[in-house]
């Protein structure tokens, strides 16, 4: 957006500034004549003061955002938008009486604003513990700072022009805070709060200011917007370096983090070797183990089978015994009846033979006594023989039963280890495939990375043609200073010069009766035909009323019409000396 400023001739003074929007989408400053009695001053000013405001809030705005930090008292948008901010408050105050003089105060509003906005009350006391400030003017330029450092002077005003009947206390009924243009303002100052100010109000004499707008900030001719749109393409390029650079940066993080992940895969990987090595000599100490107990559980089968086979080789070797015994017992049982049948026989024949007889009867049944002991003793030991190995065959099927068992559990901790082995070698392809992967986004990664630093490079040797083309426009710049220098001093110059314009005009229609050439119609100096310019001036000849440049009216003469020397051009110089020479006797 452009804003060119125009003003207006000190003879036409119903040309009224307005201001209408431009092809660009900005706004254009223009003169139109009005009459002061159709369109209301009040409602001028009102308009002029919101494009002013606009002008320096827009400007603030912009030239913090490319300053690129925290501003300061001596920035001189910043002063310039406290002036136009001091202008708009100022505008329409009814004088308010007081005991020794009239006051006229914009203090008395913004002082209103801590009733209205309970957190304002900060300000207006830090405002009233300043020491260096006497006058109420000075304080209201000193919460004006502090509403800018706080971000909330568009929140402080909103909430102050809401209150229309309050304000009409300070404002009369045309004045800028009380119609919609005070609304507009407030509205643009919540852009302000993207800056921040750091603003020293405690040393800074705020009463004695003169509050004055300096229009020549916001003059632009079509070199500043030539260097505007060189400024923005020179900001595209920033921009782009600034973003090739966060992409580079991004990359960087990028192929660390990936470097980072393909040594914390490396790492795994080994851990996972080694797990898978610690896996397979666990398989291998548990198949040891496996083949160690079946060899011992065949030694132990074998050993009990011997065992069995020895104690039953003893019991039919004891049940042999004892079946042979029995049978001589029984032989010497039939001896022993048949004896006493003889015995009996021969008692009824003999009764000396009776106790010998009977001894022999206490001696048989003695032995009788002892054979059935020795048989029940053979009884026991046969009965122990198979409770031993019947507790023997227990114990071989307990034995036989944990041996299973315990293979059983072997077998299934080989499965599972023999799974853990086909995950593991799973695991390790997927790694493979994966660091495969990882090393061709590396390889991307560093194609990427030359061709960013290609582009970095291109990107440098930009920046040097940026600076380059910033010290052709320091120079430019230093050109256009001189240049509107020298164009403030013409300007002086002809601002005094217009006022005698006219006198001198109607002083040489009465003396010469000559025609006084306008500006407008001259664009060619008469001698040199030069076209005029910014730095070549137009120039009235005071004798003949044509317009010539500077080089061809430096001459000085003494005419009818004034006594004091006034400008003449060259060739009325040269005809006026002839005039004077001719005269002398």
């Amino acid at each position: 957006m452009t804003f060119q400023v125009w003003g207006w001739r000190r003879e036409d003074a119903s040309q009224v500034l307005a201001w209408v929007p431009d092809a660009e989408g900005g706004r254009r400053g223009v003169l139109t004549r009005r009459s002061l009695a159709t369109k209301d001053p009040t409602a001028v000013e009102r308009a002029n003061l919101l494009n002013m405001a606009k002008l320096s809030i827009k400007g603030l705005i912009e030239s913090a955002l490319s300053f690129g930090r925290t501003l300061d008292s001596d920035y001189p948008p910043l002063q310039q938008f406290f002036v136009v901010m001091e202008h708009c408050l100022k505008h329409g105050l009814k004088v308010r009486k007081s005991f020794l003089s009239y006051n006229k105060t914009i203090w008395g509003p913004l002082e209103l604003v801590e009733k209205l906005y309970p957190e304002a009350e900060e300000i207006g006391a830090s405002v009233r513990d300043l020491p260096g400030l006497k006058t109420p003017l000075g304080r209201a330029r000193a919460w004006l700072r502090l509403a800018l450092m706080q971000k909330k002077m568009a929140d402080y005003l909103r909430c102050l022009i809401i209150q229309r009947d309050l304000l009409s206390e300070f404002y009369e009924y045309h004045a800028l805070m009380m119609e919609e243009e005070g609304a507009v303002i407030v509205g643009l100052l919540v852009g302000l709060n993207v800056i921040d100010a750091n603003l020293c109000v405690k040393g800074e004499d705020l009463d004695s200011q003169v509050g004055v707008i300096d229009f020549s900030m916001y003059l632009k001719n079509e070199e500043d917007i030539g260097n505007k749109e060189r400024n923005v393409q020179i900001a595209a390029i920033l921009d782009q370096k600034n973003y090739v650079e966060e992409l580079n940066r991004q990359l960087n993080s990028t192929v660390s983090s990936l470097h980072s992940r393909v040594d914390s895969l490396e790492k795994s990987n080994t851990k996972l070797i080694e797990e898978l090595a610690i896996a397979k000599n666990n398989i291998i100490k548990l198949q040891e183990e496996n083949h160690q107990l079946r060899s011992e559980n065949k030694l132990i089968l074998m050993k009990t089978q011997q065992h069995l086979e020895v104690t039953k080789v003893d019991v039919e070797t004891e049940l042999q015994t004892y079946k042979h015994s029995r049978q001589g017992l029984d032989e010497m049982y039939n001896e022993a009846r048949r004896q006493l049948r003889d015995e009996s026989q021969l008692r009824q024949g003999s009764e000396d033979g009776l106790k010998e007889k009977n001894e022999i009867i206490a001696r048989l049944e003695e032995k009788t006594n002892k054979i059935t002991a020795a048989m029940r003793q053979l009884e026991q030991r046969l009965q122990q023989a198979e409770k031993a190995q019947m507790e023997a065959e227990d114990e071989d099927e307990k034995y036989l039963q944990e041996c299973l068992s315990k293979s059983d559990s072997l077998q299934k901790q080989i499965s599972q280890k023999e799974k853990q082995l086909v995950q593991l070698e799973t695991d390790l392809k997927i790694e493979k495939e994966w660091r495969q992967t990882l090393q061709e986004d590396l390889q991307k990664e560093k194609d990427a990375l030359s061709h960013l630093r290609n582009e970095t490079q291109q990107i440098i040797s930009l920046k040097k043609e940026f600076l380059n083309l910033q010290d052709e426009n320091q120079q430019l710049k230093k050109i256009y200073h001189e240049q509107e220098q020298a164009l403030q001093e013409l300007g002086n110059k002809l601002s005094e010069s217009k006022l005698k314009i006219e006198d001198i005009k109607e002083a040489n229609k009465a003396l010469q009766g000559l025609v006084w050439l306008k500006d407008k119609e001259a664009t060619h100096c008469k001698l040199c035909e030069k076209e005029f310019s910014l730095s070549k001036r137009k120039h009235h000849c005071r004798n003949c009323g044509e317009i010539f440049c500077n080089a061809c009216s430096d001459n000085e003469l003494p005419l009818p019409s004034s006594p004091k020397p006034v400008r003449v051009c060259d060739s009325c110089h040269a005809l006026l000396i002839q005039r004077c020479s001719s005269n002398l006797p």
